[in-house]
């Protein structure tokens, strides 16, 4: 089952993410990271993700771009956990050096319809940052389009999208993998 996870920034998506594609596992169970942490903060973040996969069986795999990239390094059979879409726009949008590709959503939409195509059991994460009503200038407005856009891919390729939001978990398209419909679950 393909799963899309969005809602708010921490809110528990990360953990309820880890717990879905544990319970859907079938072979190998990998955690795709790619966040590359830019300050302390994200460093925590990451330790605290790192912590919660403890002794779940995940084999980290660092992907911070060209996320079609993970067909090679380990094909497509077990079950993932892609975390996030956020940061993986972030690297892909924001280069080093100070550049911007401006035509990373594009790139990202076209590496996970890749990815998703051929990746059976796979849970997604990403942040939703873009449903306020402020128009905000340049750069901030780009990256929030173009993650609303790769997020909505993501929701079309995906048989089941959920939004979490202060750890309740609610259906917005097709049935989480227990067979429950439209189920609310406070998971913490």
């Amino acid at each position: 089952m393909r799963i899309f996870i969005s809602g708010g920034c921490k809110n528990g998506k990360s953990f309820y993410a880890q717990r879905l594609a544990a319970r859907q596992k079938s072979g190998a169970l990998y955690y795709i990271a790619t966040m590359t942490p830019a300050d302390g903060e994200d460093g925590e973040r990451i330790a605290r993700h790192r912590a919660e996969r403890g002794g779940w069986g995940f084999t980290t795999i660092e992907q911070p771009a060209s996320i079609e990239k993970i067909l090679e390094k380990c094909g497509t059979h077990g079950s993932f956990l892609l975390d996030s879409l956020t940061a993986l726009l972030a690297n892909e949008m924001f280069l080093p050096g100070g550049g911007v590709n401006e035509n990373a959503a594009d790139k990202i939409i076209s590496g996970m319809t890749r990815m998703l195509g051929e990746i059976n059991n796979i849970v997604v994460v990403s942040d939703y940052i873009y449903g306020d009503a402020i128009i905000y200038e340049g750069l901030t407005e780009l990256y929030r389009r173009s993650l609303a856009r790769i997020d909505c891919a993501a929701a079309r390729l995906c048989e089941t999208v959920l939004e979490v939001n202060f750890s309740s978990v609610t259906v917005r398209k097709g049935q989480l993998p227990d067979g429950e419909i439209n189920h609310k679950e406070n998971f913490i």
